[in-house]
């Protein structure tokens, strides 16, 4: 099974997740708020999450005239991908990152940190590129907005309950088990953020495999990376948040052993193993 189809596959269980939450929980009403608080964050989301998380980190908007080689460099990818050129933002930070934000390839924006620019050669800076390019062409940007909405609005659906009692159960005239009510209460988030982390892992990949072939050199992209888990190791981003994490290339906290094991992001060696195995097939 593709990493596509695995993403759509579990992208299916959290939205049946969260429904099906509401209603044991809260029978009939409860799963009618779960549609409305899932509907309602997700338009706002949809609408207005790209201008908020830029403006969370301080992103400016860039201007070809500062930033030639990188303007040059996104134009080509996004010629490349078949898609619009988008926006391109500065993040002032020197902690190497990036990230891609939007709606789709028709309203997106690359944002990179100065740290990033400070670091990497022009080839390793291409294969960031890429792989954020590759997030916008793949509608990732929309993809993981979802479900970080989902999964946000399942925890927020589970405090609820857990404010007003352990729910009515299916039946709206009955009082559900409780002891079941606080066992979901306390998993479903949990299960939704194991699936957040499977999806994002995925899709992950495929923006790895994906900007590989658009900047035609997978070893640009494994150099790349490699310097960066270095370079964030040394300087981790301390305006990071964790609802954002999984939006940069890679993952802007230094923390390793058991808390790697939650990480939206897959482990980098392996990022890197397989980009050099690509590389090994396309010589």
């Amino acid at each position: 099974m593709s990493n596509a189809i695995k993403a759509y596959v579990l992208l299916a269980l959290l939205i049946g997740l969260t429904l099906f939450v509401g209603e044991t929980l809260g029978g009939q009403q409860g799963l009618v708020i779960a549609l409305v608080i899932s509907a309602g964050m997700s338009f706002i989301s949809y609408w207005f999450s790209d201008s908020i998380v830029l403006a969370m980190y301080g992103a400016r908007r860039a201007h070809p005239e500062q930033f030639p080689t990188l303007f040059d460099l996104v134009q080509d990818l996004s010629r490349q991908a078949g898609i619009p050129m988008p926006a391109i933002y500065i993040i002032p930070s020197m902690s190497p990152n990036a990230f891609a934000t939007g709606r789709g390839p028709s309203h997106a924006a690359v944002a990179v940190t100065e740290g990033i620019l400070a670091i990497l050669t022009p080839e390793e800076l291409t294969g960031v590129l890429a792989h954020e390019i590759a997030h916008i062409a793949n509608y990732d940007v929309l993809l993981s907005t979802l479900v970080a909405v989902l999964a946000g609005s399942l925890s927020f659906l589970s405090r609820m309950v857990m404010w007003g009692g352990l729910g009515r159960g299916r039946n709206d005239d009955e009082r559900g088990n409780p002891l079941l009510g606080l066992v979901m209460v306390i998993l479903a988030p949990i299960v939704a953020l194991l699936i957040q982390m499977a999806i994002s892992r995925s899709r992950e990949y495929l923006a790895d495999e994906t900007g590989a072939r658009f900047c035609g050199n997978p070893r640009w992209l494994a150099s790349a990376l490699a310097r960066l888990q270095q370079g964030i190791a040394a300087r981790p981003m301390a305006s990071a948040e964790p609802a954002t994490s999984h939006m940069f290339i890679a993952n802007p906290f230094s923390g390793g052993g058991l808390m790697s094991l939650f990480s939206t992001h897959p482990p980098m060696q392996e990022r890197i193993n397989r980009l050099m195995a690509l590389a090994g097939g396309n010589q």
